[in-house]
C-alpha cells in the first residue's frame, strides 16, 4: 500500500512539473495569458504529489513497513519515534524526497507571491526553470533514487536502523532540514537570474525581486552549518566542531559564494556595476549546491556524513554540467548587453572594498573546492587514493580569513565612489582604538602568538566599526535603526566576529589530555579538577549505554559510550561543562572494566567555544532584521515606489 501511494505521489509531481513546463512555454510562444496562468497552477499539483509521497514514506517508517525497501534497509523496530521520522533523510532516496518536498514548497510560495503576474515573461520563465529543477528530482525518484521499491522481508525481520550517529542526538531532526532549506532556497534567485538572461531584462529588477529569497536561503544555510558544527561537537567526542570533512566543505562552499553575492549585489543596485559577476555568483551558488549534493549522496567518498551510494551520482553530475553549460552560454549570449554603465572610480571606496571582499570570498571558496575535489579527481584519473587534511585548509584559509576580517572593518567606513582622506581618518580613529583595546585585553588574559593576537585585533577593529554604524543609526531612527539590510548586516557582522573570536581562541589554545581513573580517584589537569564518582549501565530500546559519573570543577558530568543493539556499533556520548569563557568536554574512551572499574577518559579544555554558538545565533538575528525595511512604507501619494514590484518596470527585451 505505501509503495503504491508513494509511487503515485512521485509520478503526479513529475507529470505536473512537465505539464507546467510545456504549458508555460506554449503560452509564452503564442502569448496566451490563460495558458501562463494554468501552467503556474501546476505548482500545487507538484506539491500535492510530493506531500503524498512524503506521507507514504513517513507512514511506512512509523509502522515499520518493511515491504518498502528503503524502510527495510534503514528502518528498525528498535529505533525511537523521533529518530524513526528523521530516518527519511538518513540515506540517499529519502533525502532526495526531502529535497523534492522543500522545492515544491518553494515553488508554491513563489507562485503565490507573484499571483497576478504570471503573464510577465520574467516570472513565467523563472517558473519554467523551477519546474525543470523539480522535474529533475522527481524523475530521479522514478529512476536511480526511487524511495518506493518493493521488498519481501523474511519472517521476524526487524531492520538494521539508521547509522548510529544519526540516532543519538536531537539535532538530527533539525540540521539536515535546515541545510536543505538553504540549498533548495537558492533555486529561486537562480531561476530569476536565468529568466533575466533569457528575456534580456538585465537591469536591476530581478535583483530587487529576489534579494529577500536569497537572504532567506542564506539564513537557513547558515543555521544548518552552525547546527552541524554543534552536532559534531556534542556527538563525535574528539573535542572539535569542524574537521574540514568533504561533506562539511560541500555546505561551506556555496555559503561563501552566496555571501559574496549578498555583498556585491549592493554595488549593482547602487551603481549598476558587477552585472556579470552577480549573475555568475548566484548561478554558481546553485550549481555548487548540486555539486555538494553529489559529494554528499553519491557514495564516492568515505565520510562521517555520507551514508549512501547509488547511480544517482551520475545523474547529479550530468545535471551539474547542464547548469554550467546553460549558464555560461546565456552569459556569453548576452555579453554585449551586460556591460556596466561605468566603472569603479577609486579602489579606496565602498564599491572597491566590496570588490576586494568578493575576490577574497572567491579565493576562499576555490581553496576549499580544490582541497575537496582534488582527491576525487586523482582517484578517477589515476586510481589511487590521496587525502587533503586539515593542515592544508587551515594554512591556506588563514590569510583569507584575516583579509575578510579587515575588509569587514574597513568597508562600512568608506563612502561610495571615492574616499576623502581626512574623512576616512576621522572614521577609522574610533575603530582603531577598538583594535588596540582588544589586543591589550587578549594579552592581559594570557593570549600569546602572532596569529591569535592579530585575529583578536582585527575582530576588535571590525566589531567597533559595526557598533559605530549601529549606534549612529539607532540615534537617528530608534529601534528601527537596527532594521534593513545595512544595519541588519552589521548585526550579522557582529555574529561573524563572535564566531571568529570563538574559533581563534578555541583552536589556538586547546588543551587535551587522556588519563586512566578508578572510582574515588581525584585528578587535576591544569586548572581542571576531575573526580571519578561511579558508573552505571542503562538499557534503552535501541542501545545499551555505559555511563560514568564525574565531578568536574564542582559540576557533575556523565560521559558514556553507547552500543547499538541492531548494528553492534559503539559510539561516544561525551558530556561538557560550559561557561561563557571555557568549555571542558569529557569523553569516555574506555568504559569501566575489571574488578576496579578502571576507565580511560579524554578531557578537552577550549576557551570561548560557546562564542561560536552565540555568534551563529546573532547571525540569524541579523538575518531576520535584514528582511524588514528600515523606513516605513510611504503613502501612495508620495510619488515613490513602495516595493520591489513597483521598481521592476518592464524593460525592453534584447
Amino acid at each position: 500500500m505505501n509503495v503504491a501511494i508513494g509511487v503515485s505521489g512521485v509520478v503526479l509531481s513529475l507529470v505536473a512539473a512537465l505539464s507546467g513546463v510545456v504549458t508555460i512555454i506554449i503560452g509564452l510562444r503564442y502569448s496566451r495569458g490563460k495558458l501562463l496562468v494554468a501552467g503556474a497552477r501546476y505548482a500545487w499539483l507538484v506539491l500535492a504529489g510530493m506531500a503524498i509521497a512524503t506521507f507514504a514514506m513517513q507512514r511506512a517508517l512509523i509502522t515499520r513497513d518493511f515491504s518498502v525497501k528503503f524502510v527495510a534497509e534503514h528502518g528498525s523496530t528498535l529505533t525511537p519515534p523521533l529518530f524513526n521520522v528523521a530516518t527519511m533523510w538518513s540515506a540517499l532516496e529519502g533525502s532526495v524526497l526531502l529535497w523534492g518536498l522543500i522545492l515544491a514548497g518553494y515553488l508554491v510560495v513563489v507562485t503565490t507571491k507573484f499571483k497576478g503576474r504570471y503573464t510577465d515573461p520574467m516570472v513565467a520563465w523563472a517558473l519554467v526553470v523551477m519546474f525543470v529543477v523539480v522535474g529533475f528530482f522527481a524523475s530521479a525518484m522514478v529512476g536511480p533514487a526511487n524511495p518506493f521499491q518493493s521488498f519481501d522481508p523474511p519472517v521476524g525481520y526487524n531492520g538494521p536502523g539508521p547509522n548510529p550517529l544519526l540516532q543519538n542526538h536531537l539535532l538530527v531532526a533539525f540540521h539536515p532540514p535546515m541545510l536543505y532549506l538553504g540549498f533548495v532556497g537558492f533555486t529561486v534567485p537562480f531561476s530569476f537570474a536565468l529568466s533575466a538572461l533569457i528575456t534580456g531584462r538585465l537591469g536591476e529588477g530581478w535583483l530587487l525581486e529576489t534579494r529577500r529569497w536569497t537572504l532567506f536561503a542564506w539564513g537557513f544555510l547558515t543555521a544548518g552549518i552552525v547546527l552541524g558544527a554543534w552536532w559534531a561537537y556534542d556527538v563525535l567526542g574528539w573535542g572539535g566542531y569542524w574537521g574540514w570533512d568533504p561533506v562539511e566543505n560541500a555546505s561551506l562552499i556555496p555559503w561563501l559564494t552566496a555571501t559574496a553575492y549578498l555583498h556585491s549585489v549592493l554595488v549593482q543596485e547602487r551603481r549598476g556595476l558587477l552585472r556579470v559577476w552577480n549573475l555568475s555568483l548566484i548561478c554558481a551558488t546553485f550549481a555548487l549546491t548540486i555539486l555538494g549534493t553529489f559529494i554528499t549522496r553519491s557514495g564516492i567518498l568515505a565520510s562521517v556524513h555520507a551514508f549512501s551510494a547509488g547511480d544517482f551520482g551520475g545523474w547529479l553530475l550530468v545535471f551539474f554540467s547542464l547548469i554550467m553549460v546553460v549558464t555560461i552560454g546565456l552569459i556569453f549570449w548576452r555579453g554585449d548587453h551586460l556591460r556596466s554603465p561605468g566603472g569603479i572610480d577609486s579602489p579606496l571606496s565602498r564599491e572597491g572594498a566590496f570588490l576586494a571582499n568578493n575576490l577574497a570570498f572567491a579565493v576562499f571558496a576555490f581553496i576549499i573546492l580544490l582541497g575537496t575535489v582534488f582527491p576525487l579527481v586523482v582517484e578517477a584519473l589515476q586510481g589511487r587514493r590521496i587525502s587533503v587534511g586539515a593542515p592544508y585548509f587551515e594554512r591556506m584559509s588563514m590569510p583569507v580569513g584575516f583579509t575578510l576580517l579587515f575588509l569587514m572593518a574597513v568597508a562600512p567606513l568608506l563612502p561610495w565612489r571615492k574616499a576623502n582622506t581626512d574623512l576616512l581618518i576621522r572614521r577609522v580613529e574610533w575603530p582603531a582604538w577598538g583594535a588596540a583595546l582588544s589586543m591589550v585585553v587578549a594579552v592581559a588574559v594570557g593570549a600569546r602568538g602572532a596569529f591569535p593576537l592579530l585575529g583578536f585585533s582585527m575582530a576588535g577593529f571590525a566589531a567597533a566599526t559595526a557598533v559605530r554604524q549601529l549606534g549612529m543609526s539607532a540615534r537617528r531612527h530608534g529601534f528601527r535603526g537596527f532594521l534593513g539590510r545595512t544595519n541588519g548586516g552589521m548585526v550579522v557582522h557582529l555574529g561573524v566576529i563572535l564566531l571568529a573570536v570563538g574559533f581563534i581562541a578555541s583552536s589556538s589554545f586547546v588543551d587535551q589530555s587522556s588519563l586512566a581513573m578508578i572510582p574515588g580517584q581525584k585528578v587535576r589537569i591544569a586548572e581542571t579538577e576531575v573526580t571519578y564518582i561511579s558508573s552505571n549501565v542503562y538499557t534503552h530500546s535501541n542501545r545499551i549505554e555505559e555511563e560514568v559519573l564525574l565531578e568536574v570543577d564542582g559540576q557533575t558530568l556523565s560521559p558514556a559510550v553507547e552500543r547499538f543493539i541492531a548494528s553492534g556499533q559503539i559510539v561516544p556520548a561525551p558530556d561538557t561543562r560550559v561557561t561563557l569563557f571555557e568549555d571542558v568536554q569529557v569523553a569516555l574512551l574506555n568504559p569501566p572494566e575489571g574488578d576496579d572499574k578502571k576507565i580511560v577518559i579524554q578531557v578537552t579544555r577550549q576557551p570561548m567555544l560557546v562564542w561560536l554558538w552565540l555568534g551563529g545565533l546573532l547571525m540569524l538575528v541579523g538575518t531576520v532584521l535584514s528582511l524588514f525595511p528600515q523606513t516605513r512604507k510611504l503613502r501612495p501619494h508620495s510619488g515613490r515606489p513602495k516595493s520591489a514590484k513597483a521598481v521592476m518596470k518592464p524593460e525592453p527585451q534584447l
